[in-house]
């Protein structure tokens, strides 16, 4: 395998590994995490929205890519870059449309990894 290769499989790897931990933090101890997030957790149901919702998003992310990386095929890829790309549009538009901070330091990290894994989606399959 080419040494640029396996660095990209590296830089999928490390952010995949990364969303599956925080998925899993959400899920056992979410009021480590919220805080990373700017986020006060509620109580009630909107607690349960909270923890479900981010440990399945985080979950989910990092599973799409990790699947993506054994599989070798590349249609894993894409749930991961839609999350995180939604997830970056949707703050760029909180702030535009509803007075939210313009949180550059999560939207940054949503851009660059969905940028790795489209460059991954290209590079890395061995199937389609």
């Amino acid at each position: 395998m080419p040494r640029i290769k396996i660095v990209l499989r590296v830089l999928v790897l490390l952010p995949a590994l990364l969303f599956v931990v925080s998925g899993m933090r959400w899920l056992i101890a979410p009021a480590g995490v919220a805080p990373s997030f700017g986020l006060t957790l509620g109580d009630g149901i909107a607690l349960s929205s909270q923890v479900g919702d981010m440990a399945a998003f985080f979950l989910t992310l990092g599973a799409c890519m990790l699947i993506a990386l054994i599989s070798g095929r590349r249609t894993w890829y894409y749930p991961a870059i839609m999350l995180l790309s939604l997830a970056a549009l949707g703050r760029v538009l909180a702030w535009l449309l509803h007075d939210a901070a313009l949180a550059l330091h999560l939207i940054g990290p949503e851009v660059l990894v969905s940028i790795i894994l489209l460059v991954a989606a290209r590079y890395l399959p061995e199937e389609s």
